[in-house]
């Protein structure tokens, strides 16, 4: 396989093992934006799916951590730091896998920018409620852009110390709201009823599944930070289960708690009046009001750490593409001092600022156009790109030697593949309920996905013909030295070497000219219409 050579030594570098394993963690999390979720979502999915709907959230959870097994498995063999797309390459050819890095580029900047209409909207709302002046959303997003660029300019280390206060904060006021109805014993006394089978096996089942599946957006990004992490083949891999395992877990557990706080039958009466004021009266009722200006003021912070923790995300898939010669040079340097991504942060922003500025001179709504128009497709490319890591896996350890078992290498990814292709479809079955958008305009979101993809395609094709040295070299491994890698974690005489195969054993990359194997669709169903139900809630005012 051909290798790509380590950037310079004589010139700064990523911070090594800057990142222990709940560093990483509070970067996952914080990308999923809890709070935000639970106070801002899961009062519709109620609406929809009825009590039942806390164990669509466990059902996600469960899905996302069957992927998780092939897709850590994967990190101890692929040192690059292009996480997805260099995962898919080693599986599906370097065709697929520029196609799937342009796919996580646009996928990962539409999850982030989109999110700045949000903070407008959400301090605009937060300062109405508590003090009853009104503030334009265009300042307030313009001002975010600035200080999360700032954020990505300092340190990893520094970001990961400012995600972890946010993060305390937002699941904090979510835990005192779960403790005053626990202690109070709820409406009507607790009840595991929205667990039972008649509770869950209900039409709206498909629509809390896609909204729940949507609520994890972000967990896949542990890989990213290989680089910066501390031991990177244990801390990567218990990182991306913490990141499932609470996000599943806690959802479920608040959704639940919400719904024992109204009882079974006012939950969805509440629901259908206020959505987006659910939350808020719960933790006026069992905690007090000042509880709900906190939630106020917390879900501003929880989209904070959202944006930051996705800005990071997008630097380091820019730094390893600029690394490949795919970007300019230019997004490759890092600086001497704080040793971050920081002409590929700034590069970032500005992409932000435009894309911000021309929806508010549009006369865009912030949170109907442009948070759910730009965030939709970004997270349907990422599902997407989750269904091409797990058809990867199995291939590129059919075609490697390793000591890895069947569980880890094909049943895991196998059925990952499986579930998340159904999951697609049911994301995009239901896109009117994430855009409340007419059906035309769903189905341009939706078609930019398979869209963006081609164009990666037809990207990869160029490379070849024209840039054949950087298409060579693609996603290739590092030649230095495996810092990241563990004297002691296992005997070198044990396994071999992670990309060089074993006699007989055919190379990992696909020969020119042939498929490694059919290439999924993105996309499935035509989206459906934008149903009569209540749109996604802004936050209460």
């Amino acid at each position: 396989m051909p290798e790509t050579p380590e950037p310079p030594t004589d010139g700064p570098a990523l911070r090594r093992a800057a990142l222990g394993t709940a560093d990483i963690s509070f970067f996952v999390v914080s990308a999923a934006a809890p709070l935000t979720v639970m106070a801002g979502v899961a009062p519709v999915a109620i609406l929809l799916g009825g009590i039942g709907a806390p164990a669509g959230y466990l059902l996600a959870g469960l899905t996302l951590a069957v992927f998780a097994v092939g897709f850590t498995t994967m990190s101890r063999h692929v040192r690059s730091g292009g996480a997805f797309y260099a995962y898919i390459t080693r599986g599906l050819g370097k065709r697929v896998g520029i196609g799937a890095a342009l796919l996580a580029l646009v996928g990962y900047n539409g999850m982030e920018i989109g999110v700045y209409g949000l903070l407008g909207t959400t301090t605009a709302d937060t300062a109405h409620a508590l003090g009853g002046f009104d503030v334009p959303w265009l300042p307030v997003s313009l001002a975010g852009l600035a200080l999360i660029w700032y954020g990505g300019f300092r340190s990893i280390d520094f970001g990961a110390k400012v995600l972890g206060v946010l993060l305390v904060a937002e699941t904090g006021i979510l835990v005192l709201l779960a403790a005053g109805v626990l202690i109070k014993g709820g409406a009507h006394g607790l009840s595991a009823g929205s667990f039972a089978p008649g509770a869950v096996l209900v039409p709206g089942t498909a629509a809390v599944l896609a909204f729940a599946f949507a609520a994890f957006t972000g967990f896949e990004s542990t890989v990213i930070y290989r680089r910066e992490a501390r031991d990177p083949d244990r801390t990567i891999p218990r990182a991306t289960y913490i990141a499932v395992a609470f996000l599943g877990l806690f959802y479920a557990f608040v959704v639940w708690t919400v719904i024992q706080a109204f009882g079974a039958e006012e939950v969805l009466a509440a629901a259908a009046e206020d959505p987006g004021g659910l939350f808020f009266a719960a933790i006026t009722t069992y905690v007090g009001p000042w509880a709900a200006d906190l939630m106020h003021l917390f879900i501003v912070t929880s989209v904070i750490a959202s944006l930051l923790a996705f800005h990071n995300a997008i630097n380091r898939y820019a730094l390893a593409l600029a690394e490949e010669g795919v970007l300019p040079a230019a997004l490759g340097r890092v600086h001497p001092r704080h040793r971050s991504p920081y002409l590929a942060g700034l590069a970032q922003t500005a992409l932000g600022a435009v894309i911000v500025l021309a929806f508010a001179l549009a006369g865009a709504d912030p949170y109907q156009q442009l948070l759910l128009w730009v965030n939709t497709p970004g997270m349907i490319g990422l599902m997407a790109l989750m269904l091409l890591a797990a058809i990867a896996v199995p291939v590129y350890f059919r075609r490697t030697a390793h000591t890895e078992g069947p569980w880890r290498t094909v049943v895991a990814p196998v059925a990952a593949a499986v579930l998340l292709a159904v999951a697609i479809c049911l994301v995009v079955s239901k896109v009117g309920l994430f855009t409340t958008a007419s059906t035309t305009v769903n189905t341009v979101l939706v078609a930019l996905v398979p869209a963006v993809f081609l164009a990666g395609l037809a990207l990869a094709q160029r490379l070849k013909t024209r840039r054949p040295e950087v298409y060579a070299r693609f996603a290739a491994e590092p030649t230095g030295p495996a810092t990241d890698v563990p004297a002691t974690d296992v005997p070198a005489t044990d396994v071999p070497a992670p990309d060089v195969p074993a006699p007989g054993v055919p190379a990992p990359d696909v020969p020119e000219g042939e498929e490694p194997c059919p290439l999924p669709t993105p996309s499935s169903p035509e989206p459906a219409s934008a149903p009569s139900t209540p749109p996604a809630p802004r936050p209460a005012r």
